[in-house]
C-alpha cells in the first residue's frame, strides 16, 4: 500500500508552524508495512486542494488529508471533499450529540459554527473523533481510499491508532514489518560501509539497511517486510549477530539508547562509579550522563574547568604542565582526569580539553584537536582527535560522545578481566 499524505493550512506554508504530523503518520505508516510516497503541503484554497487530492488519486492507494476541518470560514476541506466525491453536506445526529456534550461538560454555550462541525459529507464513513469535535472522514474511489482528519495532534493521533489503522489492517493490503536499529561509534560513515559491504551484499532481499549518520553515532537500520512479525525479528536478529562478528568494537547498542545509558547500565552492574572533567566540551558529557534516570546511582559529579586556574586550583593540574605543553596536551588532559577522580572520589573518570571553534586554532593545533583522557582502576591514557570541520557544537557533540564510547571500552576491558577472575 502506498500512500500520500496532504497538509492542508496557510500555517505550515509560512513556516507558523511545524509540520510534525506528517512525521509521525510516517512513523506510524512505515510501522504497519505502508509505504509513503509523497507528502504535499497546499494553502487554505479550494481549487488548489482539489488539485492535491487529484494528483495524489493517480499514483497512491491512500491520500490521507489533515487540517481545515475546524468551526472557521477559513476551513474549508469539507466542502472541498464534497465537490470531489460529489455528495453535499448533510447534519449527523451522533456527531451532532457529542459536540453537545464536550460543551455542556466544558460548561461553554455552543454557537452555530460549534455546531456546523456535525455538517458532514453524505458519501463518508464517519470516524468517530473521541477527543475533540471534527470527525475523521473516510472516502473510497477509483480503488483510492481517502481519509480526512483534523490538523490538532493530539486528535489526529488518536484518530490514527484507534480508527485508520485498524480499518486499513482490515483491507488486507498491509504488510508486517519489523524494524532493528544497531547503534555504532568511532568509524565514520564511509569507512563503516566499507568494513561491512560483504554482509550488506549477502542480506535478503526483503531486509533492507539505512545509514543515518548524526554527529552522535552512525546507526544502522534494517528493516525487514512480510507477513509474519516473529519471523522477521528472527531473521533480523540473525543478521545483527553476523554483523557483531564483523565490527564488535564499534557497535554500543539499538535502537534508542544512548552511551550515557550503555554506560551507566555496566557501572551499576559492576557496582563502580564515575566523574568528568571538562574543558572544551563545556559540561555537555555531564548533560548526556544527567539525562539518564537513575544517574545519581554512579555520577559522582562533573567540573567544568574552562580556565587555566580553575584547571589549577580545582583539579591540581600543575602550572608548569601548562606553560610546558600548554591546556590543549596530553599531560594536562592526563592530569585533569586524574585530577576529578581523586577530588569527587570516583572509580572511573573522563576528562576533554581541545579546540572547539570556530577561532582559537593554530598550525600545530588546529580547531578540531581534542584530547580525551580515561582513567580507571588499573590503567589511565589519553588519546588525541581532529576533528574535522569548525563547527562548534558539531565538535563539542563528538568530542563527548568519543569520550563515552572509550569509557565504555575501558569498562568492558574492566567487566570481562573480572568475569575472568
Amino acid at each position: 500500500m502506498k500512500a500520500e499524505i496532504i497538509t492542508i493550512g496557510d500555517e505550515i506554508l509560512i513556516g507558523q508552524i511545524v509540520d510534525t504530523n506528517s512525521a509521525w503518520i510516517g512513523e506510524q505508516f512505515n510501522l504497519n508495512g505502508i509505504e509513503i510516497y509523497q507528502i504535499t503541503s497546499v494553502h487554505d484554497d479550494h481549487d488548489h486542494i482539489l488539485e492535491a487530492i487529484a494528483n495524489a488519486e493517480k499514483n497512491v492507494d491512500l491520500v490521507v488529508i489533515t487540517g481545515g476541518l475546524g468551526p472557521t470560514k477559513d476551513d474549508i476541506t469539507k466542502h472541498a471533499l464534497c465537490e470531489y466525491f460529489n455528495t453535499e453536506l448533510e447534519f449527523h445526529q451522533p456527531t451532532l450529540d457529542h459536540i453537545i456534550r464536550r460543551f455542556n461538560l466544558r460548561g461553554i454555550d455552543m454557537n452555530k459554527l460549534n455546531r456546523d462541525q456535525a455538517l458532514i459529507p453524505a458519501a463518508c464513513t464517519i470516524l468517530h473523533n473521541k477527543l475533540g469535535t471534527a470527525p475523521g472522514m473516510w472516502f473510497e474511489k477509483n480503488d483510492t481510499i481517502f481519509v480526512s482528519m483534523p490538523g490538532v495532534p493530539f486528535e489526529m493521533k488518536y484518530l490514527v491508532e484507534f480508527e485508520l489503522l485498524p480499518r486499513l489492517r482490515e483491507t488486507g493490503k498491509t504488510k508486517a514489518i519489523y524494524h532493528k536499529t544497531v547503534l555504532t561509534q568511532g568509524v565514520p560513515e564511509s569507512m563503516l560501509a566499507e568494513r561491512i559491504s560483504e554482509w550488506e551484499d549477502a542480506l535478503p532481499k526483503h531486509i533492507k539497511l539505512a545509514y543515518l549518520p548524526n554527529p552522535m553515532a552512525v546507526r544502522l537500520r534494517l528493516s525487514a517486510m512480510g507477513t509474519d512479525v516473529g519471523t522477521l525479528e528472527t531473521e533480523v536478529e540473525n543478521e545483527i549477530a553476523k554483523l557483531q562478528q564483523i565490527i564488535p568494537e564499534s557497535i554500543f547498542g539499538y535502537n534508542t539508547e544512548t552511551l550515557a545509558e550503555v554506560s551507566g547500565r555496566m557501572l551499576v552492574e559492576m557496582g563502580k562509579t564515575m566523574a568528568v572533567a571538562e574543558s572544551c566540551t563545556g559540561g555537555y558529557i555531564s548533560h548526556l550522563v544527567t539525562e539518564v534516570a537513575g544517574c545519581s546511582e554512579y555520577y559522582q559529579g562533573g567540573v567544568t574547568s574552562y580556565s587555566n586556574e580553575a584547571k589549577q586550583n580545582i583539579l591540581g593540574v600543575r602550572k608548569e604542565s601548562l606553560e610546558n605543553y600548554g591546556a590543549v596536551s596530553e599531560q594536562v588532559a592526563l592530569e585533569m582526569v586524574e585530577g576529578v577522580k581523586r577530588v569527587l572520589n570516583a572509580n572511573y573518570a573522563v576528562a576533554t580539553t581541545g579546540i572547539a571553534g570556530p577561532t582559537g586554532g593554530t598550525e600545530e593545533k588546529p580547531v578540531g584537536t581534542v584530547w580525551i583522557a580515561i582513567s580507571g582502576p588499573n590503567k589511565t591514557f589519553a588519546q588525541k582527535y581532529v576533528f574535522v570541520g569548525d563547527h562548534r557544537e558539531r565538535n563539542i557533540v563528538r568530542s563527548s560522545q568519543t569520550a563515552l564510547q572509550m569509557l565504555r571500552r575501558m569498562l568492558l576491558e574492566d567487566r570481562d578481566e573480572r568475569l575472568k577472575d
